[in-house]
């Protein structure tokens, strides 16, 4: 299975859906049970506690909601039983007998004023549980986007993009719809329940043991068949994984499949997944469409015999013939809020193990924090030191030993050598993305850890080989390198970087909207619009990775031009794999294995004839060269 597969077998949901249409809501989908139930649940609830007053108002609307919404069956059971006496006494002959249309008048106001005052409470416990939830939910949020901006690089290299996206915004959602519909649904489900029963006792415990006897059948009834819809759910979405996984390999592959004439064997791939994914699905949903009919037979079950039992209990007088119809309206209201509950657990169950994952986020490790009195160089010279540097990613597995560089001001040091030598692990280490395991790095005397992260960070500044720009203007794009940038100081920064001129041949010129991708300008473009960046920035410290790797020559020029003119007067370090971009860096080091294995001029280095000679050789001819000999 190719790695778009794996991902898109995990995605929750796609174009199937993965619920069936002919049961209960969620009553087929397994829900994903959570590590922790218990103590997730409770600290999920530590979140709600500052609004114990609003959760209490809205238990007792929900209360009083239920209660107005279960008297109206009973009184609307008098009206019936005021019109049959009514009419009886009427055909037996009885003298004086008559409809009392006036007491079912009163009745029926009362029933308005019934189902006026339950609709009234619900609406304000639902809005009230809206504020409940919306709040818990932003301080939650809060509380998450904060701890993303303290958590460390290595938590971010260690997960991809979209896990932790999942976790702030699918999971997070979860969490609010949940507390804002399910929790008051639940309330409001086991509220009637209880009070249905206690109505129903009322009218005639006899009848509310044979309606109660069917609820234990349909349990069972849907339990089992549950079991079986959920292997084909499961099913379902693993094949329907897998679809999504080859439709989008297809279609961004599209040229190399049609360049090796692949067409009819992706067709035939398609095909056969697509039949799986069908045969599950048809199951899946045949199965779950099986649970209302069932529901609805064993609840007829019980209608019938509420009915026949009633009518006898009416001609023995024991009820009056407005309780059967009352008591039937009852035995249809439990039957929902008991499906509603099951399914709500179900969701609940689900939420839970959203918190979890999002409170998986609030515990990890944090960077540790700034000091208190951070030293903050005011005029940076950008002199740079590396001394005895000892590095690991982890504990158990160091990569640099002892690394110790020096860079004077205005110096451009080179950093070269075959891929995992530590080139990149070396920068990140200079804007303190990782700490020390041993040694440190000072910048103009001062030692990095003595620093606030964000004063450190903003004496540099990065143009990597990713260039990234964000949707939005060209020249939001360039201003983004420093907050509060006039127009002139935009424009002088783009004609440094040698963009000014391809800017204003955009239709729109420096309003051009740039798209997510910002796929409407080209690579070269992109790279030229970051440097400018940078410029407009002003840092006393460059650095430059990979910056001219993925354009071509004619562009690479350009860039290369841009660059000299960032450069001048600062200190630069330069990331490079085509030697001949760096010939005339002030010190090159060659890395290998995590350590500085040699450094000096392009000259010194190839007078050496060693591991940097024969790099820069292997470049300019036909053989080939092991990176990692040496």
């Amino acid at each position: 299975m190719s790695q778009s597969q794996k991902q898109s077998a995990k995605r929750p949901g796609g174009f199937g859906g993965g619920r069936g249409h002919g049961g209960p809501p969620g009553m087929g989908v397994p829900a994903e049970k959570a590590k922790d139930f218990k103590g997730t649940l409770r600290r999920l609830i530590t979140y709600m506690r500052p609004f114990r007053l609003q959760i209490g108002s809205v238990v007792l609307m929900a209360v009083l909601s239920t209660v107005f919404a279960i008297l109206s069956p009973r009184v609307m059971g008098d009206a019936t039983t005021i019109l049959f006496e009514g009419i009886m006494g009427k055909m037996n002959g009885i003298p004086g007998a008559a409809i009392d249309f006036d007491a079912i008048g009163r009745i029926i106001l009362t029933l308005l004023g019934l189902y006026l005052l339950s609709a009234l409470f619900s609406y304000f416990q639902q809005y009230l549980m809206v504020d409940v939830s919306q709040k818990t939910v932003y301080n939650l949020r809060k509380q998450v986007n904060d701890k993303l901006s303290r958590l460390p690089l290595k938590y971010y290299d260690a997960r991809t993009h979209g896990e932790i996206l999942s976790r702030v915004t699918n999971d997070m959602d979860n969490i609010s719809s949940t507390l804002q519909q399910s929790m008051t649904q639940l309330i409001s489900s086991v509220l009637t329940i209880i009070g249905v029963i206690v109505m129903m006792l009322s009218i005639s415990p006899l009848m509310t043991l044979i309606a109660v006897l069917t609820i234990p059948l349909s349990i069972v009834a849907i339990t089992s068949i549950a079991k079986r819809s959920q292997r084909q759910f499961v099913r379902q979405q693993k094949e329907l994984g897998m679809l999504n996984g080859h439709v989008e390999e297809m279609y961004t592959g599209h040229k190399v499949v049609k360049v090796f004439g692949r067409e009819q064997k992706s067709l035939q791939q398609f095909d056969e997944i697509n039949e799986r994914l069908y045969d599950a699905g048809w199951k899946a949903q045949f199965i779950s469409g099986v649970i209302m009919p069932i529901m609805s037979f064993i609840g007829n079950i019980g209608y019938v015999l509420v009915a026949v039992v009633g009518g006898i209990l009416v001609l023995k007088g024991k009820i009056k013939i407005g309780d059967i119809q009352a008591f039937i309206q009852y035995t249809r209201q439990l039957s929902q809020p008991i499906s509603q509950t099951a399914n709500i657990a179900n969701i609940i169950q689900s939420t839970v193990a959203s918190s979890e994952r999002v409170f998986e986020v609030l515990d990890e490790a944090e960077e540790i924090p700034d000091p208190a009195h951070p030293v903050k160089i005011e005029e940076p010279q950008g002199e740079v030191s590396f001394n005895h540097v000892r590095f690991g990613y982890q504990d158990q597995a160091i990569l640099i030993e002892d690394m110790n560089i020096h860079a004077s001001k205005g110096q451009t040091i080179a950093i070269v050598g075959p891929t995992g030598a530590g080139k990149t692990t070396l920068i990140n280490l200079l804007m303190r993305f990782y700490e020390l395991n041993g040694g440190s790095i000072t910048i103009d005397g001062v030692d990095i850890t003595e620093m606030s992260r964000g004063n450190l960070r903003s004496l540099f500044g990065m143009v990597l080989q990713d260039t990234w720009l964000f949707n939005g203007t060209i020249r939001d794009n360039i201003a983004y390198g420093r907050e509060g940038a006039t127009e002139e100081e935009i424009i002088q920064a783009a004609m440094t970087a040698h963009a000014d001129h391809f800017i204003r041949t955009l239709p729109d010129g420096y309003d051009t909207i740039l798209n997510e991708e910002a796929s409407n300008i080209s690579q070269g473009q992109k790279q030229l619009l970051t440097i400018a960046r940078a410029v407009l920035a002003d840092p006393a410290i460059l650095i430059l990775d990979e910056a001219t790797s993925s354009v071509d020559t004619r562009t690479e020029i350009y860039i290369q031009k841009a660059m000299n003119e960032l450069m001048k007067g600062r200190t630069s370090f330069v990331i490079a794999h085509r030697l001949s971009t760096i010939k005339d860096a002030d010190l090159i080091l060659v890395m290998n294995h995590g350590s500085v294995i040699e450094q000096g001029t392009h000259e010194e280095l190839l007078a050496q004839g060693g591991f940097y000679a024969d790099l820069y050789n292997s470049q300019f001819s036909k053989g080939g060269f092991d990176l990692e000999v040496g």
